[in-house]
């Protein structure tokens, strides 16, 4: 099984299909993130603020797989945007990590309200230029925030994450994003079970059409319409399922009955809004 890659801005390539460890205990994140390598992942993302870096590091070590076959993001906690703190934070994940480099480093939230987010961008082009991350991007960022971070440094993200799933799909984010060749990574891509997204016939009958799972026909919804996503579970079966969603194609009357899920007018929101996140 070969998962495909989606060239970025900066010429790097990702893998579109990765594994997240949001809400993964500690605990159980080496265990968890060696299942996912020997399954096939080879993306992984993660984050300061998880609390489980160490734990994607041992199962890093312990893989054997080779450093240049892995895709690690994590990203930059909001309390570490000033003066040069995002140089200590980028170090300290390294050492959790176990890494001399990250592939990607985001800032994970704009924070609107303290007024640092371009400054914690700018000091990550610093980081890249230093070596100590190949890409770097964003998450949660807002047009209004995209375009001040591009106006303000002359350097457009590689990626932004951002929450996207059926009912809520961002479609002026992801507009001005395919505009400035910014990469689409979805966070919570199946709605993070808040709503009955794998009852609703548009997802329902699409999987009873091709023999999937409806968690199955979300992530190729999101694939073929070239969202990067890392889908979050902690059971083996799982894992091996959300990876085979390469052998069937849904058809543009399915793309666009699950394009029809969305809230337009934002209700459809299960995570926090950014301008709240402070």
């Amino acid at each position: 099984m070969t998962i495909p890659t989606i060239t970025l801005n900066d010429g790097f390539t990702i893998p579109q299909l990765g594994y997240g460890v949001f809400k993964v205990p500690a605990a159980e994140t080496e265990k968890a993130v060696s299942e996912a390598l020997e399954a096939g992942y080879r993306h992984i993302d993660t984050a300061a603020i998880y609390g489980n870096e160490e734990g994607v590091g041992a199962a890093i070590a312990k893989s054997g797989i080779a450093r240049d076959e892995l895709f690690i993001t994590t990203k930059l906690w909001n309390d570490r945007h000033d003066g040069d703190e995002p140089n200590a934070a980028i170090a300290e994940s390294l050492e959790k990590l176990g890494l001399e480099q990250v592939d990607l480093y985001l800032v994970h939230w704009p924070t609107p309200a303290n007024d640092n987010y371009v400054h914690a961008f700018a000091k990550l082009i610093e980081l890249r230029e230093q070596g100590l991350t190949r890409s770097i991007g964003v998450s949660n960022y807002l047009v209004e925030h995209l375009e001040r971070v591009v106006s303000e440094t002359g350097v457009t993200p590689a990626v932004n994450q951002i929450e996207l799933h059926p009912a809520y799909q961002q479609r002026d984010v992801v507009a001005w994003a395919a505009d400035h060749g910014v990469g689409i990574e979805a966070w919570g891509p199946l709605g993070q079970g808040k709503y009955d997204l794998f009852g609703m016939p548009a997802v329902a009958d699409a999987a009873a059409a091709h023999g999937k799972a409806p968690a199955q026909i979300v992530l190729g919804w999101h694939l073929q319409k070239g969202n990067i996503v890392f889908p979050k579970s902690v059971h083996a079966e799982r894992l091996r399922q959300n990876l085979d969603v390469f052998d069937f194609t849904l058809t543009d009357a399915e793309i666009a009955a699950i394009d029809s899920i969305d809230s337009l007018d934002g209700s459809g929101r299960v995570g926090s809004h950014p301008n709240d996140v402070n």
